[in-house]
This record gives structure tokens, sequence and C-alpha cells, in this order.
């Protein structure tokens, strides 16, 4: 079978130009609006270190949250066709970033937690191993050059 071809197009709209431009560093806001056709916006900035707006996404942030929602995705999608009820699933991840004197920087790692709650009599050891084959497939992780290690909490719980 052929490689299948996706193509995402999202719009970056810089918000920040308060009368000036970027006349100065201090000058401007970092304020942006994520927009893709048919979806609701995301107003973002960047971290607070960097003078950014702390009540808006940050790309840190988003960068996270990508990679957290494609390993969950996988994951309920192998366990349902193992068989493996899951009841919740909530995920913590971090990551680590490290600046450098320059300015420049990258992220160095991230850790997912996600905590996963199964239906009673689910094979937790098949649940637990089947983290490790979604990291495998899931597209963000695969696209990014640092360390992505997973540290899920597996339990038992009430089935819906």
């Amino acid at each position: 079978m052929a490689d299948k071809v996706h193509r995402y197009d999202v719009q970056v709209v810089w918000t920040g130009n308060e009368g000036a431009g970027t006349s100065s560093y201090r000058g401007y806001s970092r304020s942006h609006v994520i927009q893709a056709k048919g979806k609701p916006p995301i107003d973002g900035s960047s971290d607070p270190s960097f003078r950014g707006d702390p009540t808006r996404w940050n790309p840190e942030e988003l960068l996270l949250a990508s990679l957290s929602a494609c390993h969950k995705l996988w994951y309920l999608g192998l366990c349902a066709e193992a068989g493996i009820v899951i009841v919740t699933y909530v995920d913590n991840p971090q990551g680590t970033m490290v600046e450098q004197s320059d300015g420049a920087g990258q992220f160095t790692s991230v850790v997912l937690r996600p905590k996963v709650t199964l239906a009673p009599g689910a094979d937790i050891e098949k649940a637990l191993a089947l983290h490790h084959a979604a990291h495998e497939k899931c597209f963000i992780a695969r696209s990014v050059n640092f360390p992505i290690s997973l540290a899920p909490e597996i339990s038992i719980g009430l089935s819906t």
C-alpha cells in the first residue's frame, strides 16, 4: 500500500501591534490567534518568561498538549482493538526546555504521565504494553528530536 500524505493548514495572525509595530523589543505584544477553517480560534502568546501573556496558550504548552493528545488517541484506539475497556484517561505531561545564553533553546525531554482506569477484568499488563505501542505509532512523537518517556499509572475501576 502506498504512503498516504496528509496536509494541515492553519493561520497564525499576530495581534500584538500596539501602535509602533516592532520598533522596540518592549514595544509590542506577543499575542496572536491560531485559526483553522471551521474551528474556534486559539488565543496564543509567548511564554511569560519571554514577555508573553500568561492567560494565553504558548507554543511550548501546545507542543506538550499535541504530544499528549496524540499518544492518548493512539492508546485508546489500540485498547479498543485489543478489547481493553478504558473508563478514564487523564494525562499531566511535563516538558523540559533549555534556553541557551544566546536566547536559542530546545526541548530536552518530555514525560507523559497518563492515569488510566480500566474496566473490571481488563488485562493490566496488556494495557501497559499498549502504552509503548501507542508511543511507537504517535505521529507527533515520531516527529520530534528529543526523548519522550512514559510514566503511566493504570488501575481497575468501575465500568460505565
